[in-house]
């Protein structure tokens, strides 16, 4: 037996000298004394050996596994501090190279706009909704008064995915799902991306975005809708802005305008910026048409309201002075970095 185990570990020794990897010299403990290893084969053989030498055979044993073990914990421990330092030649860090800078990004142009447009309308008591940029038919036409047959509907160019669900042309279908909650009164703006099948050029995108406000109540008038967006206007713009209505139409609106403000490069004097008119177009406006506040399940000769809807993209392109919309969308770092 003592022969069996100088022989146990003295093939110990030679695999472990002969390890190279952390992984080998754990195979070697798995064959050595492990539950299936031969150290515990030896040990399962106790049975047949005389009861009085029992004692001693286990003490050997024993020992031999305790050398074997010291042997296999001075391998690795040599074996480590050989990988570390091998580690250490090869991964040197010369601490007198310029660190790399931490690159951090900041809010788009367009972000900054909505943001500020948000703070003014939430100042005067209006909640930030949003809706389905996936919209059913009838919420992006027919409760806004565009029936199927109403040249608005070509003329908005309209991304259809089947006939009855539509890429939004606007956010005004928030506007209708808010009314048909019944919920009153309502002062509320609608920000949102919205498509349309135009041509790419610097004033055009078949990607943009809009922000819809709309107001119901007891009692309101055009000239409410003229206070609100004069106080708006001179938020963004400053306070010398002024603002100029002029009559147009709109399906969703009765009577409805657009609201021009006085260039604020020049005061209305008329330079470059606002083409010599003194004047700049921004939104579209007016007061809520009767049917479509029916068709929303609100008593029109009880409540009434306006609704109004600017351009995300143009209040950045007039804010920051912008004359080309592509450049918000080509991601060009030194376009982008100015903001």
């Amino acid at each position: 037996m003592k022969e069996k185990l100088e022989q146990i570990k003295a093939e110990a020794a030679a695999q472990i000298q002969a390890s190279d990897i952390p992984e080998k010299l754990n195979d070697v403990r798995v064959k050595f004394l492990g539950k299936k290893g031969e150290l515990t084969a030896v040990l399962k053989g106790m049975k047949d050996v005389d009861p009085k030498d029992r004692p001693k055979i286990g003490q050997m044993v024993n020992d031999t596994r305790a050398e074997i073990e010291a042997l296999l914990e001075e391998t690795r421990i040599k074996m480590e501090r050989v990988i570390r330092e091998r580690k250490m030649k090869e991964e040197v860090i010369d601490v007198t190279l310029p660190s790399r800078k931490n690159v951090m990004g900041h809010r788009h142009p367009n972000t900054i706009a909505l943001e500020e447009v948000e703070r003014i309308f939430v100042g005067m008591g209006y909640e930030v909704v949003e809706g389905p940029e996936v919209e059913y038919d009838e919420y992006n036409f027919e409760k806004l008064n565009i029936p199927a047959d109403h040249p608005a509907k070509d003329e908005q160019d309209t991304f259809y995915i089947n006939k009855d669900i539509v890429l939004r042309t606007q956010t005004s279908p928030v506007q209708a799902r808010v009314m048909e909650q019944g919920k009153l009164p309502i002062r509320m703006i609608a920000p949102g991306r919205v498509f349309r099948s135009d041509e790419v050029d610097a004033t055009h995108s078949p990607s943009f975005h809009q922000i819809e406000g709309l107001v119901i109540d007891k009692n309101i008038s055009f000239a409410d809708l003229k206070g609100t967006l004069e106080v708006f206007a001179k938020e963004l713009f400053g306070p010398e802005t002024k603002t100029k209505f002029r009559p147009h139409h709109f399906p969703f609106t009765e009577p409805s305008a657009e609201v021009d403000v006085s260039c604020f490069k020049c005061g209305g004097k008329g330079c470059r910026f606002c083409k010599g008119s003194g004047w700049i177009e921004i939104l579209g406006c007016g007061m809520v048409h009767p049917h479509v506040l029916e068709m929303c399940g609100i008593d029109p000769e009880e409540y009434g309201g306006f609704a109004f809807g600017v351009g995300l993209e143009r209040i950045a392109l007039l804010k920051y002075e912008i004359d080309d919309m592509r450049l918000l969308y080509e991601n060009d770092v030194r376009f982008l970095k100015q903001f």
